[in-house]
């Protein structure tokens, strides 16, 4: 085969470090764009981007060209160093040590974006960390509770 031909949807997620409400209204949004950006920048196309206060999913199209781990560490460190900028009380704004990635089927990527897009509503019902333990469960994560949080 010549050529390689690669269609890998993730859906990402990550929180603030100690899950701090720290995603003011007024740059939510444009921390969005900024996230979507960055992954466009590296050639992981995103499809949705959204969150809520403490924490964003990504919705994205792996590129063939770069590792998930390079990819998260590139939007976690510039998204950080760019929230810092937006205002003095996020001087200390940091994004926790790990996150989660799902692959996505395609059939259910439209599924995704719907659950991405309404994150506010789903999250006036249930917690990150309960949210966070059923993607664990639902795509069958081993992992340790004593570790999964910082």
């Amino acid at each position: 085969m010549g050529q390689s031909l690669v269609k890998n949807y993730l859906h990402i997620v990550f929180s603030t470090k100690y899950r701090q409400a720290l995603i003011y209204p007024p740059y939510e949004e444009e921390l969005h764009s900024y996230l979507g950006g960055i992954c466009k920048k590296l050639e992981c196309h995103p499809l949705k981007v959204g969150g809520y206060t403490d924490h964003v999913h990504i919705l994205c199209m792996l590129s063939k060209k770069i590792a998930l781990m390079k990819l998260l560490e590139e939007v976690k460190s510039h998204s950080s160093k760019w929230m810092k900028t937006k205002d003095e009380s996020l001087k200390n704004f940091y994004w926790q040590d790990g996150y989660g990635a799902f692959s996505v089927n395609p059939a259910q990527v439209e599924v995704v974006i719907a659950y991405i897009a309404n994150q506010h509503q789903h999250h006036g019902k249930q917690d990150f960390k309960d949210e966070y333990r059923v993607f664990l469960k639902k795509y069958k994560v081993d992992y340790d509770e004593r570790y999964v949080w910082d």
